[in-house]
């Protein structure tokens, strides 16, 4: 897909990879909604957008509500005329305490932020593409939803859950000509890294400090994003992405044919 002259919409969009993946998009040409509960950083992403010459618009919204989603969606047709990409991006992590510790309020938001977000986004950003004849959604996954990672159960789960929700629907692409992609990045040098460390114990905090060679800037992920977008051959896939390692696309299994009416 080219990307000049396109409507995209980007979910937590305020910081990190959603932020870096507006900017590029903006300085590619496409007009941009930013979407995050997080306002002030919302409107600072369309400012920095506007500071180089770009168009964009902010909208605060719930990843979960499908009212919210609903609504960013509408928005971005009614400001920007349609919606030719979709960027599924919102997701949180929380490390304490480590699974099954705990209560199910301290892990299911992961569960609704992380999947059931990017399942609304999906569902009603279809709606919109269809009127507009096709268009590109990538979903933010992570590595760990291709790898088991006994820190965090319910992250993993999460996130495998996008991979698998993104490879059924590689079937759009010749059905509506909507294609839908996903990224899985290592770990990414993000505010959200920066206020988990706070919370780590010591020992852990020494291990991340250790390791932050290789994380990834979050201007990588975004350029993954954007490749995606522009490659019109791939739908259903998993991007993986390790600093220091070329990027790949991972086997992911071929969605099943539609089970026959009973």
């Amino acid at each position: 897909m080219e990307i000049q002259g396109k409507a995209a919409l980007i979910t937590g969009a305020g910081s990190g990879i959603g932020r870096a993946t507006a900017l590029r998009l903006a300085n590619d040409g496409a007009t941009v909604v930013v979407v995050d509960i997080d306002e002030d950083g919302g409107r600072e992403t369309v400012g920095r957008i506007e500071e180089e010459g770009g168009r964009a618009a902010f909208v605060r919204a719930d990843v979960t509500n499908p009212d919210d989603v609903r609504a960013m969606v509408a928005f971005t047709e009614e400001t920007f005329g349609g919606l030719d990409i979709l960027h599924n991006n919102a997701g949180i992590f929380s490390v304490q305490p480590r699974f099954p510790d705990g209560e199910p309020d301290d892990w299911l938001p992961m569960l609704e932020v992380n999947l059931r977000g990017v399942v609304l986004g999906t569902f009603y950003g279809i709606e919109a593409m269809r009127r507009r004849g096709g268009g590109a959604i990538v979903n933010t996954a992570s590595l760990a939803g291709l790898v088991g990672y006994a820190a965090n159960p319910v992250y993993c789960a999460s996130k495998g859950g996008v991979v698998l929700f993104t490879a059924a629907l590689a079937t759009l692409k010749d059905e509506l000509n909507i294609r839908v992609n996903c990224v899985c990045p290592g770990v990414v040098d993000t505010p959200m890294v920066d206020r988990l460390r706070e919370g780590m114990p010591a020992s852990l905090k020494e291990a991340v400090r250790r390791g932050q060679g290789f994380a990834l800037a979050a201007e990588e992920v975004a350029d993954a994003v954007v490749g995606l977008i522009e490659d019109d051959s791939l739908a259903g896939r998993a991007l993986r992405i390790i600093a220091g390692q070329p990027r790949a696309l991972s086997e992911t299994p071929p969605p099943a044919q539609a089970m026959p009416a009973l």
